[in-house]
């Protein structure tokens, strides 16, 4: 069984720099496509980042995050993980980790989901 655990949210003040972890375990991490979503009271879930599986050469990000967001994955230790910097309170969000078998912006294709950590962006 494969279960996606994700850690570093927390209360952030705007223009902070949190990471997001996700270990993921159960399963072969290196094959998975990992991608980073997010969900704000009231609105649908939405794509933040995505890396390809093994080397996670290919990276992809929301319009919204690209320049201050990073995602990057660890094979060794089974880990991805989301750099957030400037964060503005728009970001406030729970961020879900999940794991797939394609490279998607789609929540739909991918297989593996964690249970999701909170990040509130406020002064």
């Amino acid at each position: 069984q494969v279960q996606l655990v994700e850690s570093g949210g927390g209360l952030v003040q705007p223009g902070g720099s949190p990471r997001l972890s996700c270990t993921v375990s159960g399963g072969t991490f290196s094959s998975y496509n990992m991608g980073w979503f997010r969900q704000a009271a009231g609105k649908e879930r939405e794509f933040v980042a995505s890396t390809s599986s093994r080397s996670g050469r290919s990276t992809y990000y929301a319009d919204s995050v690209k320049g201050r967001f990073a995602i990057s994955r660890d094979n060794a230790k089974n880990t991805a993980s989301l750099q957030m910097n400037s964060l503005k309170p728009e970001d406030t969000a729970v961020y879900y980790c999940a794991a797939g078998f394609f490279v998607s912006q789609a929540s739909s294709r991918y297989n593996y989901w964690g249970q999701g950590t909170r990040v509130t962006v406020s002064s």
